[in-house]
């Protein structure tokens, strides 16, 4: 994969009957636990949850939903965007729904609550670091994308865009809506959304994998 681009397109059936598998599937799952342990370390230091969190409170405090269903209810419009942006959902689009809620609830039995502005900023950053690898690390198993990483997957395939420029666009929309909408926010927040993308595009450059009948794009590297 280049820094400019994503993998190359594959249906749910080709992501499984592409090679490497052994290497693949620990990774998705790795890479999905791991990042649900970073959300919750994020929410654990207090400093600023997530744009999507901030969205998703936001739409709670506007319909009455609870943050789960409003979680839920943002997850369902967002695959409507998949439709023309031409994205292909896989095993990792419902391993992502399945195993990044339930390590993340299994981190906040796990992690011990920090006492003190420094651990809690020792918190934030390495939930950062760590989002942003563990988020790389299961798109680079090529098992097909959560619903907002595909929105960002699918984006940067249609427009050309580097990954650092459609994902920094895409957390400071949903944030600036979230929070236009009554969602809190903090200053570690509007730092996740200016920080994720250009940390993903680097991660990404090591963590995917790659499988046969990758083209090569300008830079020599698989698109």
């Amino acid at each position: 994969m280049s820094t400019q681009s994503v993998a190359r397109r594959m249906t749910a059936g080709e992501q499984l009957r592409a090679g490497k598998k052994l290497r693949r599937l620990p990774q998705l799952v790795a890479g999905l636990v791991g990042y649900g342990f970073s959300v919750t370390l994020l929410v654990e230091s207090g400093l600023g949850a997530s744009s999507w969190s901030v969205l998703a409170e936001g739409v709670s405090e506007r319909t009455g939903l609870s943050f789960g269903w409003a979680t839920n209810l943002i997850a369902v419009a967002v695959l409507l965007f998949w439709i023309p942006l031409r994205e292909l959902p896989g095993l990792g689009t419902l391993l992502n729904v399945l195993l990044v809620g339930l390590s993340a609830d299994l981190a906040v039995w796990l992690l011990p609550a920090p006492d003190g502005l420094g651990p809690r900023f020792g918190f934030f950053l390495l939930g950062l670091v760590l989002l942003t690898f563990f988020d790389a690390v299961y798109l680079g198993a090529r098992f097909g994308s959560g619903p907002r990483d595909g929105l960002m997957t699918g984006a940067v395939r249609v427009s050309g865009k580097p990954i650092w420029l459609v994902r920094t666009a895409i957390e400071v929309v949903v944030l600036a809506v979230g929070w236009a909408l009554g969602g809190t926010a903090g200053f570690g927040t509007l730092v996740v959304a200016l920080a994720m993308g250009p940390f993903v595009q680097q991660f990404l450059r090591f963590t995917t994998v790659r499988l046969p009948g990758d083209h090569l794009d300008k830079a020599g590297k698989g698109g």
